[in-house]
């Protein structure tokens, strides 16, 4: 979604056609794949831990999420997992019925043509009937399983490969159910984007390793990235050379045993070969594959298990695995010793018990993302902050540089997520912050109508940490710059034309007019003074009630949350509470809108997790439902502040750290309306809740009383039906 390749040419074809198409029904698809029941275990709820309610399936079908079932550990590198064919943009495709392989990373949810997808390993009986080029192995779905850290699929009559995970390290393992002659191929060439270099450093078996060079996301940049791999079979080195064929395509011929296991443990690394190995050696080293899974499992459960739910098994599940995505980017690179290359090329060392990230997606998530991993994961944003003021060092370009240490997407409004963790208590070296985002100002592009409102909220949020920080002038000067784009406002977006609802119309960026009228946020008190709060409410229900709202795009994502900052809780309610539950009217794509609407879940716990052509955006999307779910929103990344609705769990448990835990308790019905907001019984306001009251922990009461209460005006009732209306079927 905010992933095209660039602003003259806004949307990117899917890389690999899928092999059908849903139809535009309000139905969950009910093709017989995507019913397979897939990895949930039986156990009986109350035994149930957050790593085993994810369900890793959930938005892998074709363009409902661009996902992957590839075993990863907690903001891991490596992402193993099954490249099929047909693919999506993360090299799996769920209705695929045949195998090509399995590599060792992705992006995740992102758009273009994805990115990822190096060092494919596969493994195929060799022999007359199956040439060395064979075609796609055949997949046995029924026995295909994936959970928190890790994958399994039979293919091929009966192959068993199974794959698990660590930060830097890999796993794979293939069980062979008869004997014969194998070949094991490597491929150093795969790649999901353009694979601009592939050189194999060693060929030996007990230590391979290659040095690969890729485009990333949208090809606008490049990542460096170092293997190291280690095969053995039956848990014993096999000490041979691997042959270099057409391609590198590396190969070793294996003649096995019914029940022999082939084993491939990999490392990477941004810095070089010794950093991959030194990761594969102390990441995974001899331990048994049930060991480094149960690790991982336990790395899962131990992030997943700072927030606790009380509620049915299945939203639950929904809730975990919408987690499980928001915490796999960005990704920690360090290697064991520290290691790791800048955006430069250059190897930096972190200090010691710090962490350099890397993986941005920033222009899709933070609004979402970013915000939530700085309420629930506020020690590891300190360190995601550091990473991000390591980027303006010497400029910072807003894709991705050429010698990237990873594969990246896009760094937009690096400093909005900067001044919302600074203003969340989270510290780093706010002077360096600021000295970039002030030099980054200047290379900011400003020519249509949405750039103009981007870039205001970039120098808004210089303004306020110059503001925070003490430098007045600079604050003043930041601020008047920002604000020059309100005249633009008023002409374009205060009273929207016919090209109005027109995706792309003058030059805008996978979006409309009536879209991104509603995008500065950061400077809401002057357009609800400017158009008239009554106004502004009517043109709110406009914006619904005739379908011009675009849930699978984020630049309008976080309009359902206006109406209750405005001071009218009941229709972002069931605004909120329609789109967690029911299927809704999908009209747009990022490069036009359909004639016959896509009807659908937003969020689903099926491989049809999300709607037609909505991207999770490297956890921007599931990071949204997560803070819906909780009944929170940060309405204005950089103001540290949430507009509160009705929870969408009677009780969920957050652990701050540090000993502070958060209970959020709704009071009152599911589909009930906000009425009061207490904190330890002290009364908090119904229109905004401060990140600090949070932080301190403490029980927070939301009241909620049935929407057909005297005590809530018919006005509101109305606003609400016709915003909902409209959103199920757009006029």
């Amino acid at each position: 979604m905010g992933n095209d390749t660039d602003r003259g040419q806004r949307t990117c074809p899917p890389a690999i056609p899928t092999p059908f198409r849903p139809s535009r029904s309000s139905r969950i698809l009910t093709h017989p794949l995507v019913l397979t029941l897939l990895l949930v275990p039986a156990a009986a709820s109350a035994q149930d831990t957050p790593a085993d309610l994810v369900d890793p399936f959930v938005g892998t079908l074709a363009d409902f999420g661009q996902l992957t079932p590839a075993a990863v550990a907690p903001f891991g590198m490596v992402q193993l997992g099954p490249d099929t064919s047909p693919a999506n943009h993360a090299g799996y495709d769920h209705a695929a019925t045949t195998l090509l392989g399995f590599s060792h990373t992705r992006g995740v949810g992102v758009g273009c043509g994805g990115a990822g997808g190096d060092l494919m390993i596969a493994l195929r009986y060799a022999g007359s009937d199956v040439p060395r080029d064979a075609a796609p192995a055949q997949v046995d779905k029924t026995s295909e399983r994936a959970r928190a850290g890790t994958y399994s699929v039979r293919y091929d009559g009966g192959i068993l490969a199974e794959t698990t995970a660590t930060r830097g390290g890999g796993v794979l393992r293939f069980t062979v159910p008869r004997a014969g002659t194998l070949d094991l191929r490597i491929d150093p060439r795969r790649s999901y984007a353009k694979r601009l270099s592939a050189n194999w450093a060693r060929l030996d078996s007990d230590d391979l390793r290659a040095d690969l060079v890729a485009g990333t996301v949208c090809d606008q940049g490049a990542y460096r990235l170092h293997t190291a791999s280690r095969i053995r079979v039956n848990g014993r080195l096999v000490h041979r050379r691997l042959s270099v064929g057409a391609g590198d395509l590396a190969t070793l011929r294996l003649v096995a045993r019914a029940g022999d296991r082939i084993e491939i443990r990999t490392g990477l690394s941004s810095v070089d070969g010794g950093g991959a190995a030194l990761t594969r050696d102390t990441e995974l080293g001899d331990r048994p594959f049930a060991t480094i899974a149960a690790a991982t499992r336990s790395d899962w459960n131990r992030v997943l298990g700072r927030v606790v739910p009380t509620g049915p098994r299945d939203r639950r599940a929904l809730f975990y695995t919408s987690l499980y995505r928001v915490m796999q980017t960005p990704v920690a690179i360090d290697d064991p010793d520290g290691r790791h290359r800048d955006k430069t090329g250059r190897i930096a060392v972190s200090p010691k018990g710090r962490t350099r990230y890397a993986s941005w997606s920033l222009w899709d998530n933070y609004r979402t993302q970013m915000p939530l991993l700085a309420l629930i994961q506020p020690d590891r944003s300190a360190d995601i902050a550091a990473s991000l003021v390591a980027l303006y060092a010497g400029g910072k370009p807003q894709w991705s540089t050429r010698d990237e240490p990873f594969l990246t997407v896009r760094t937009e409004h690096a400093g909005i997520a900067l001044l919302d963790m600074h203003r969340k208590g989270i510290a780093f070296d706010t002077d360096a912050a600021l000295a970039g985002m002030v030099a980054d100002s200047a290379t900011l592009k400003r020519g249509t109508p949405d750039e103009q409102i981007e870039a205001a909220y970039d120098d808004w949020a210089a303004a306020e940490l110059a503001r925070d920080l003490g430098r007045t002038d600079l604050a003043a000067r930041f601020t008047a710059k920002a604000l020059s784009y309100r005249p633009m406002w008023r002409s374009v977006f205060q009273s929207p034309g016919a090209d109005g609802d027109v995706v792309k119309a003058r030059g805008l960026y996978q979006g409309t007019l009536w879209q991104y009228r509603w995008a500065p946020v950061f400077d809401l008190g002057w357009i609800t003074k400017t158009v008239g709060r009554a106004r502004l409410l009517g043109e709110l229900q406009t914006f619904f009630g005739q379908g011009l709202f675009n849930m699978t795009n984020e630049p309008d994502i976080h309009v359902p949350w206006m109406f209750a900052a405005l001071g009218e809780p009941r229709p972002t309610a069931d605004l909120v509470r329609t789109i967690l539950t029911r299927p809704i009217a999908h009209p747009y794509t990022n490069s036009g809108k359909l004639a016959v609407p896509f009807v659908g879940r937003s969020f689903a716990l099926a491989p049809q997790g999300f709607a037609n052509g909505m991207d999770d955006d490297a956890g921007g999307m599931t990071a949204w439902y997560v803070f819906a779910a909780l009944g929170l929103y940060p309405l204005v990344p950089g103001e540290p502040w949430y507009v509160p609705t009705t929870p969408a769990f009677e009780r969920v448990r957050l652990d701050l750290g540090k000993g502070r835990v958060l209970l959020i308790r709704r009071d009152g019905p599911a589909d009930g309306v906000v009425q009061r907001v207490t904190l330890d019984g002290r009364a908090l306001s119904t229109t905004r809740i401060d990140h600090a009251d949070l932080m301190r922990g403490g029980t927070l009461v939301v009241t909620t009383q049935a929407p057909r209460s005297q005590n809530v005006p018919q006005l509101q009732d109305s606003r609400a039906r016709v915003a909902v209306d409209g959103m199920l079927h757009p006029r």
